[in-house]
């Protein structure tokens, strides 16, 4: 095996956790393939003898280029304003594990609230929240004091903590949970809706546009009843690890990927993705 065969294969040991960094530094998962393989780019452009820890220096320049990635989005005018919804990581009832690196501990609510964050914040939380870089090498990354980035985490953290909601640890009630909002929804009985959602749900909508925000949930249960006339069929499977639905066309295409945050028993967010150009970049499985 001569060296670039080696190198690659040390850089294959660290792949999933490189993409698992750009995925929750970016929320999207076409642009942390991008990020990673970039990262492989600048190691084959590298003299990798003299890198010590080469894991850290894979994150180093992952972190680097997501910065770089995150900081451009602010200052192309395409780039809609206000929160976007990330991309989610779809995974099946018979393939639990699927997506298993991407999804831990990373619930879609998470990721809607670092998308709100700035650049530099995002970074120093990811980093060291998520994957315990000392505060050192993070700093290195974002061009700032070791103090000065330990503030930014913990600003990071205070707008986590009080923003993103918690959920129910155990996966079947946050289950049955989402399985009584869809009966009651295709059964327009409007008492049960507002039984399993949480007077301050909140419902995020991507349909292509500017993102819709629905509060309250007299207003979402007005709206759930809508998504339940217009899916034809919908089937349960995980996103990002907690519970969620695909609803699908009479022709069987998709229609829209729910994700739903369940607390204390109740349907606390609801985020939803409608928009076709971004279902088909997803490579969702039909075969309900």
């Amino acid at each position: 095996m001569d060296e670039r065969d080696q190198l690659a294969r040390r850089f294959e040991l660290d792949r999933n956790r490189l993409q698992a960094v750009a995925y929750r530094m970016l929320g999207s998962l076409s642009e942390a393939e991008d990020a990673v393989q970039e990262a492989w780019l600048r190691l084959q452009r590298s003299d990798a003898s003299v890198i010590d820890n080469l894991s850290g220096w894979l994150t180093t320049v992952v972190g680097r280029v997501c910065l770089d990635m995150l900081r451009a989005r602010k200052t192309r005018c395409e780039e809609p304003l206000g929160v976007h919804l990330p991309d989610p990581v779809v995974s099946y009832d018979d393939d639990p594990e699927a997506g298993a690196l991407l999804a831990d501990s990373v619930g879609l609510a998470l990721l809607v609230v670092l998308e709100t964050l700035t650049p530099a914040q995002r970074l120093a939380f990811v980093l060291h929240d998520m994957f315990a870089v000392p505060f050192e090498e993070v700093a290195t990354i974002v061009g700032r004091s070791p103090a000065a980035t330990k503030m930014l985490a913990s600003r990071a953290r205070q707008r986590v903590q009080g923003t993103a909601p918690a959920p129910d640890g155990d996966l079947t009630q946050q289950r049955r949970a989402v399985d009584a909002f869809l009966a009651a929804a295709r059964d327009a009985d409007f008492d049960a809706l507002l039984a399993v959602l949480d007077p301050d749900v909140v419902l995020r909508a991507d349909a292509g546009g500017p993102l819709n925000v629905t509060t309250g949930a007299a207003a979402v249960a007005g709206r759930a009843m809508m998504i339940a006339r217009l899916a034809a069929s919908a089937r349960p499977v995980l996103v990002n690890g907690a519970p969620g639905v695909l609803a699908a066309t009479p022709d069987r295409r998709p229609m829209s990927i729910m994700a739903f945050t369940v607390a204390a028993g109740r349907i606390v967010e609801i985020n939803a993705i409608a928009d076709p150009e971004r279902l088909a970049r997803l490579d969702l499985r039909i075969d309900i």
